[in-house]
């Protein structure tokens, strides 16, 4: 028996499990894929998984573009959680973004600082008054 025997059988795989993961290759460039719980997987410019995901690929569809910079991406994603998550405010306590880019010919991951999305909370008029 090989290895994959385990998630062969009904009731060994995990139930309820998507992912969304991000890279870079030299023939492709950059690329976002999703996987569902069913094994299937797909490539996508945008996406979103989760609760309220049919509001937030709606966003998507209308705003994202495929010249768009890195801050304007970033500024999206916001946006769309925004609209889409269950909470009356956000913070940069609530969400955490992170970003696939290259740099010195090497792909990097960064996470981004809360003081980061704290700027963009405030430059898209998002951000919480301050006590």
């Amino acid at each position: 028996l090989g290895s994959d025997w385990y998630t062969q059988f009904g009731g060994l795989r995990p139930f309820g499990v998507s992912f969304l993961w991000a890279g870079w290759d030299k023939h492709h460039g950059f690329q976002l894929y999703q996987s569902d719980p069913s094994g299937n997987y797909g490539g996508w410019k945008a996406t979103a998984i989760g609760a309220n995901n049919s509001a937030a690929q709606s966003i998507l569809k209308q705003e994202y573009k495929n010249d768009m910079s890195l801050d304007d991406a970033v500024k999206l994603a916001i946006r769309v959680l925004n609209k889409s998550m269950d909470s009356t405010s956000l913070t940069s306590d609530k969400l955490e973004l992170a970003v696939v880019s290259k740099a010195d010919d090497k792909v990097v991951y960064k996470i981004l600082e809360n003081s980061h999305i704290d700027t963009v909370l405030k430059e898209l008029d998002l951000s919480q008054p301050t006590d």
